[in-house]
């Protein structure tokens, strides 16, 4: 580039500055050709200049250079002309030039207050308000909300931010959180390749890659969109800020849905606002009347969501207010009594004991004060975490080692029974023998309670029973280690918001399984293979969960039957399931016949470890001509065991 410029008469050329040797003389050109860039029209050396910027705001955002020579006041000039000047914006290269604007103002006001200072006296926030009302695309939005979104988040510059435009900034941060990913699938992902604007092709891809790169960037960019509009808004909730504005009601209603997403694990997400607006008064005051928000945290809460201790934190601040505490207790004290033996999540140690001291703080008023709920199951709820924390830790205690001794050994029998009445069908004398056994277990024997748990959840898997299933298998999970959660429970968890409908927490927990599977088989030196049930659901649950799922039912006018082919997203190839940084290679389902040959000859085993085919492999007719009735028997038995993953002796 030096070499190219070696003749530039140019006096405000950008690239003739950067090559100055002389520290002095640079920032004199620099100074200068900040100042005259926005009244020149020389857009295709304003592209590669800001593109340069853009490079080196990216690498060093605390470099005090830049910012100390006019670029903010620069690139709110840019914007505003953009803004300003349609016929300029849309020539040649021009219409780049807001997006890499906006971009740099907000790196460079990410990390210090004073550049942010700065910014704001430089004349950025009302450019950049101008690009959230819509005045050219949701790409330019997305580094718009970003960049007001870092100067709203210090202090120094809070105040200026919205000093004039509070209102209509959170206004318009919501909006943008409710409708963004409408309008992306609308005006690019849902659009043929050839009717999408050039320049949003070129700014997703740069080059690199064709049209699955460019949609899979389209999909990671519509979800930051809608996670900087949602942190501008924490930032406003941290102060106390507009809540009456952020607080209604249909908004919080769309914001317990609003998942951060796999390729945002620093942003706020939905959970992260809600659990915010939960330690200021008002907004609990809001959220505790919404049952449906109250429904959304406590499944978050049992499942294997990242975001699961703001879920559980956001109850718990619910519950320790009394203006809010018995609005929310009818419906968490069923979800959070499951985890009551939770230990580390998130970082935070001894949850299940936060939890614990949270829901049983005024139990005395029930128990002895004839304080009465309105759901009687969630008074049977706290009453079973009373006996299990506190009655039952005192009765074991006075325990002999003898007594201790019998009871383990009953425990053992009861479990086999169990298991017996599993195999030959009877699944709900198989449940109560389970059920048996956890009353006898000592608590202090966590594997056996795991097992005991997990085997009563495949059961309630069984007899069609979801929430017993989910309830059980969280206690199992709870019971276990954080950082090696038992498989088995995560499976049936899965199987059992799928059943629910609950595609979110059943993508989660089928992740963290197929990732323990593959941990396992690592240290057994076996190769990394994905079960093919597991990369079925996560296939299903991967459509169900797409970013854009709704926006494309909305877009076909609601008809849920019409299927379009849009970028192939409608279809996930059970072939192409590969886990990141693995190699690995999917269990083909195994024909019939040969099927049937090893369920004969696992028939009556005490363990089983196969690939799981439903029930509707095999025909009425097959089934109805079966005469033996033991083999039936034996048959179906081997079937339970594998729709849960095998019991466990």
């Amino acid at each position: 580039m030096a070499g190219d410029r070696q003749g530039c008469s140019d006096s405000s050329c950008f690239f003739c500055a950067m090559n100055e040797s002389n520290r002095s003389l640079r920032r004199v050109k620099l100074l200068q050709c900040f100042k005259e860039m926005p009244l020149r029209d020389d857009q295709g050396q304003h592209v590669l200049a800001l593109t340069g910027l853009w490079n080196i705001a990216m690498a060093e955002p605390n470099d005090p250079e830049f910012p100390s020579l006019g670029v903010f006041e620069c690139m709110a000039k840019l914007i505003q002309r953009a803004v300003n000047g349609k016929k300029w914006l849309v020539n040649g290269q021009n219409i780049y030039i807001p997006y890499y604007a906006a971009h740099i103002i907000g790196s460079y006001s990410m990390n210090r207050a004073q550049f942010a200072e700065k910014a704001v006296k430089s004349g950025v926030v009302l450019p950049l308000i101008e690009i959230l009302r819509g005045k050219i695309t949701w790409v330019e939005k997305r580094v718009a909300v970003r960049a007001l979104g870092h100067i709203a988040s210090h202090n120094r510059t809070f105040e200026a931010t919205v000093k004039r435009h509070e209102t209509e900034v959170v206004e318009l941060a919501m909006e943008i959180a409710l409708t963004c990913l409408n309008e992306v699938y609308d005006k690019f992902v849902g659009l043929n390749d050839t009717k999408r604007l050039k320049y949003h092709s070129n700014l997703l891809t740069r080059g690199l890659g064709g049209l699955e790169i460019e949609n899979r960037k389209a999909e990671e960019w519509a979800s930051q969109l809608q996670c900087w509009s949602l942190y501008l808004l924490n930032c406003f909730v941290c102060r106390e800020r507009s809540l009456g504005l952020i607080c209604r009601k249909e908004f919080l209603k769309e914001l317990s849905g609003m998942w951060g997403g796999l390729a945002n694990p620093g942003s706020p997400s939905g959970i992260g606002l809600i659990k915010t607006l939960c330690e200021t008064k008002s907004g609990r005051q809001s959220i505790a009347e919404l049952e449906q928000v109250i429904e959304t945290l406590c499944n978050i809460s049992r499942s294997s969501d990242d975001w699961q201790i703001m879920a559980i934190d956001s109850l718990l601040l619910l519950l320790k207010d009394p203006e809010t505490r018995y609005k929310v207790i009818e419906i968490s004290a069923l979800y959070l009594g499951d985890l009551v033996e939770l230990g580390s999540c998130g970082g935070k140690p001894k949850v299940g004991e936060r939890i614990t001291q949270t829901l049983l703080q005024d139990y005395h008023k029930i128990k002895y004060g004839g304080l009465r709920l309105k759901s009687k199951k969630a008074e049977k709820a706290l009453e079973e975490i009373w006996d299990l924390k506190v009655d039952r830790r005192k009765r074991e205690k006075l325990m002999s080692e003898e007594v201790v001794s019998e009871r383990k050994s009953l425990v053992g029998q009861l479990k086999k029974q169990g298991n017996l009445h599993f195999w030959s069908g009877d699944i709900e004398k198989a449940v109560k023998k389970y059920t048996e056994a956890l009353y006898l277990c000592p608590l202090k024997r966590r594997k056996e309670r795991v097992v005991l748990h997990s085997n009563r959840g495949q059961c309630y898997l069984l007899l069609k029973d979801p929430d017993s299933a989910i309830s059980d298998a969280t206690r199992a999970l709870c019971l276990s280690s954080e950082v090696s959660p038992h498989g088995k429970s995560l499976w049936r968890r899965s199987q059992a918001y799928d059943m629910k409908g609950l595609a979110r927490e059943s993508l989660m927990d089928c992740l963290v399984f197929v990732r323990g599977r593959i941990k396992s088989e690592k240290t057994s030196k076996r190769g990394c293979r994905i079960p093919y049930y597991a990369a079925r659901m996560i296939n299903k649950q991967m459509s169900a969960t797409w970013i854009f799922a709704k926006a494309k039912l909305r877009s076909s006018n609601g008809d849920g039957d019409k299927v379009e082919e849009i970028n192939g997203h409608d279809e996930v190839d059970d072939q192409n399931i590969i886990t990141p940084r693995c190699k690995s290679a999917i269990e083909e389902p195994l024909v019939e016949k040969r099927w049937r040959r090893r369920k004969l000859h696992m028939a009556g085993r005490s363990k089983i470890s196969i690939v799981s085919l439903p029930d509707w492999q095999f025909s009425t007719r097959e089934k109805k001509s079966r005469k033996d009735k033991n083999l039936e028997s034996s048959l179906n038995a081997v079937n339970h065991k594998i729709i849960g993953g095998g019991l466990e002796d």
